[in-house]
């Protein structure tokens, strides 16, 4: 039997696939060679591919134009990148240029806003939606967009006093509002209903009593999120038809409702057995609100979705090296990164998150079933899932010709999850990150975006 590492991942999934390949024993990513970039900034390190991001960004619309042509469907659809997934700069830049709108959840994202207006990357014409819990600097941030100017900034509002405090703010100015419905939870909860948006059974006396005596407010958009994503299955299909069905009744008394945010949710693939079928998920979802709203005699809306980690997750990777090994008994053999799995990959250790996790190199020596550690003294800091049948293998790995390995489409929320930039679990300071990206003629480029945290910024961070 054969016994290597690159064996044993054939015999396991359909490989090489999209964005993994292997030449000469080494891993490729997007057809970037991993050993080379190891070879010029070491390792811990994390890499961003733009490109990635743009290709979403097109994947999603061309699904949804496709659902659309199917069905003869007369909306249009509006790619919203939602910006806590990432707010990094060159995210958010490479993402704009893919005609994209952008939804917000803080106060903190109308500094972005304004830094891109004065950036010229992006004009006052561009839809802004601005999700989450409200405090006083948001709204104030929201109405300050408004009144300079930008035209499509849509509060969508959380709970019904939001109102008031635009109205206050914005005496005898139009101005544009949506509402997300609180939407029901799985069966298996904790709870039965999101603490976010407001009940549907109170939204249409909340449009009939308040909203539409103020001829300045335009309820312009419904919201709705499914904490689960978009997935085929009983509980989101019921969820989808609810909101649909409440959308077209609403519709009948407020003509200017002429939109439906159907939230994010769009899986990454996170495993190389992943399978899922986006076009049948995208047909369906158009299908089903056309044909709600053509057995209701309403308008169809136009479409808005709100794709966050399906924009930028499978951009990212994250590489460590194996710097040491330690056989902790008969049976367990602990393999140690030059990293934390909980500063680098939060998720990892927050919520078991499974990422694709491959070697980099040594794909023709003999593989062997480890547990990966972090080099923290929490004994916390492990990985030991995944790879194959929930089960770590990696090639073997000696001191002399070290094993290196990556955890790839990581691009959304490890670094806001992880404090990018403050004081970090022991200490240990944050990686190199290394942006890569293609020319117009398909070459190769890459940049360090940033060094590796110093013990001087760490130590101004604590008042040292």
């Amino acid at each position: 039997m054969k016994n290597r590492y690159i064996d044993l991942i054939q015999q396991s999934y359909d490989f090489p696939q999209e964005g993994f390949e292997v030449i000469d024993n080494s891993l490729h990513f997007n057809g970037i060679n991993l050993m080379d970039v190891i070879k010029q900034y070491g390792t811990p390190l994390k890499i961003t591919y733009l490109p990635k991001i743009s290709s979403q960004i097109q994947k999603a619309k061309r699904l949804f134009k496709v659902a659309m042509a199917k069905v003869d469907y007369k909306g249009s659809y509006y790619y919203c990148y939602c910006t806590k997934s990432s707010h990094f700069q060159f995210v958010m830049e490479e993402a704009l240029k893919n005609d994209i709108h952008i939804e917000t959840s803080s106060a903190f994202d109308i500094p972005i806003i304004r830094s891109l207006y004065e950036s010229q990357k992006i004009n006052k014409d561009i839809y802004i939606l601005c999700n989450g819990f409200k405090r006083e600097g948001y709204i104030q941030g929201i109405v300050d967009l408004i009144k300079d100017g930008f035209t499509n900034v849509i509060p969508i509002l959380d709970n019904v006093n939001e109102l008031q405090e635009y109205e206050k703010a914005m005496p005898g100015k139009k101005f544009k509002i949506g509402i997300r419905i609180a939407s029901e939870e799985e069966p298996n909860a904790e709870f039965y209903t999101s603490r976010l948006g407001i009940r549907s059974r109170d939204i249409m006396d909340f449009y009939k009593n308040t909203i539409r005596k103020n001829p300045n407010v335009e309820l312009k958009l419904l919201h709705f999120f499914i904490n689960t994503g978009i997935r085929d299955t009983a509980y989101y299909w019921n969820e989808l038809q609810r909101n649909i069905s409440f959308y077209a009744d609403l519709k009948k008394i407020c003509p200017d409702l002429t939109a439906l945010d159907i939230g994010g949710g769009f899986p990454i693939k996170t495993k190389l057995e992943f399978n899922f079928d986006y076009q049948y998920m995208a047909d369906e979802i158009v299908m089903q609100i056309k044909s709600a709203c053509d057995q209701r005699k309403v308008p169809v809306p136009h479409l808005f979705t709100e794709f966050g980690s399906f924009t930028v997750g499978e951009s990212g990777a994250i590489l460590y090296s194996v710097t040491g090994v330690k056989q902790q008994n008969d049976k367990e053999l602990w393999y140690m990164i030059d990293s934390s799995f909980i500063t680098t990959l939060p998720d990892t250790w927050g919520i078991k998150q499974k990422f694709i996790m491959l070697a980099i190199n040594h794909w023709d020596k003999e593989q062997q079933r480890v547990n990966l550690g972090g080099i923290t003294c929490d004994g916390e800091d492990y990985y030991i899932m995944e790879s194959v049948k929930n089960r770590v293998f990696m090639p073997q790995s000696t001191a002399d010709d070290p094993l290196y390995l990556g955890f790839f489409h990581t691009g959304a929320y490890q670094d806001s999850l992880g404090g990018y930039g403050g004081i970090q679990h022991c200490l240990l300071p944050a990686p190199k990150h290394v942006l890569i990206d293609k020319t117009e003629e398909g070459e190769l480029s890459m940049w360090l975006f940033a060094k590796e945290q110093s013990s001087k910024s760490m130590m101004k961070i604590l008042g040292y």
